[in-house]
């Protein structure tokens, strides 16, 4: 496979497997604490989707290191897709807007990323 294709493989299992992973622990305690549903049922309800995450962020890692030869540069995109996904999903599932402090993270986690890709 052409590596900048294997980069951009990368970059979508990454993203959509944090996406999936963010996505099924919000809708999980949204449904136990709004819904109050038990937890054994929130639980188990969302459990199949996080491992179908769990897939995708194994598959984003090791494509990574293989393409990029450099763990950090994968990490970093896993903790700046964590930074940039969750902040909005929160606001979609839960209406409520990011801390100020926050923000500030999101920002500085995006400026440690394309720092860590272009050094």
């Amino acid at each position: 496979m052409n590596p900048i294709w294997t980069k951009l493989l990368t970059f979508l299992l990454i993203f959509l497997g944090e996406g999936l992973a963010i996505y099924a622990e919000l809708i999980a305690t949204k449904n136990h604490n709004i819904s109050s549903q038990p937890f054994l049922q929130a639980f188990l309800k969302m459990f199949p989707l996080a491992i179908v995450a769990g897939g995708l962020l194994i598959a984003g890692y090791i494509l990574g290191y293989k393409s990029f030869k450099n763990i950090w540069i994968v990490s970093a995109l896993s903790i700046t897709s964590i930074l940039i996904i969750e902040p909005i999903l929160d606001y979609t599932l839960f209406s409520q807007l990011p801390t100020k402090g926050a923000f500030v993270g999101l920002i500085l986690g995006v400026i440690g990323f394309i720092v860590t890709l272009i050094y």
